[in-house]
């Protein structure tokens, strides 16, 4: 998936302002691709040069005009193709698991701090995402289209962020007892 991609389909769920844009993906969007402020800005602009957006100038008090930005129709038929496209499953790439793996090298004591950090960070993120889907979705049930679309994303990343803080903690048992 490119950049690209992931603007469409955030700004085919509402339009914005680039800055508007950079928000989304630091609360939401950005927890399953995550992009710089200065990307998004030079990704956008590709992507009205291309066609796929189409930006509206609004006057500001006080401040510079600002740009929104729409999906054209030439947008959402790549947001379509590509939807269509199939996805190739990513390959596991964790820098912790091969620690792990390599840790007859090294110091187990060291190594399993470095699972309990990783463990609480995940922990984190799980807690975040919890009460993000107490908050936006208190009856799953009830949602249909967008929101349940948005609804699937998000018990995808609580499955996979409590898989990882279980890894975690069976790693922590296991080694800590051997060691």
């Amino acid at each position: 998936m490119a950049l690209e991609h992931a603007i469409l389909v955030s700004l085919s769920e509402q339009s914005g302002s680039g800055y508007e844009l950079a928000r989304r993906f630091d609360r939401s969007i950005g927890f399953f691709w995550s992009a710089t402020h200065q990307q998004i800005y030079r990704v956008l602009k590709r992507m009205d040069d291309a066609g796929w957006v189409t930006g509206e100038s609004i006057a500001q008090d006080g401040r510079p005009d600002k740009k929104v930005y729409h999906v054209s129709s030439a947008g959402r038929a790549e947001v379509a193709r590509w939807i269509a496209e199939p996805t190739q499953p990513g390959p596991l790439r964790n820098e912790l698991a091969v620690k792990i793996r390599g840790v007859a090298n090294g110091d187990v004591a060291s190594l399993l701090a470095e699972v309990r950090r990783h463990r609480d960070e995940h922990a984190a993120r799980l807690d975040l995402y919890r009460r993000i889907e107490r908050h936006d979705f208190p009856e799953p049930r009830d949602r249909t289209g967008r929101t349940l679309h948005q609804y699937l994303v998000l018990r995808g990343g609580i499955l996979v962020e409590g898989g990882f803080v279980d890894w975690c903690d069976e790693v922590l048992a296991t080694l800590g007892n051997q060691h």
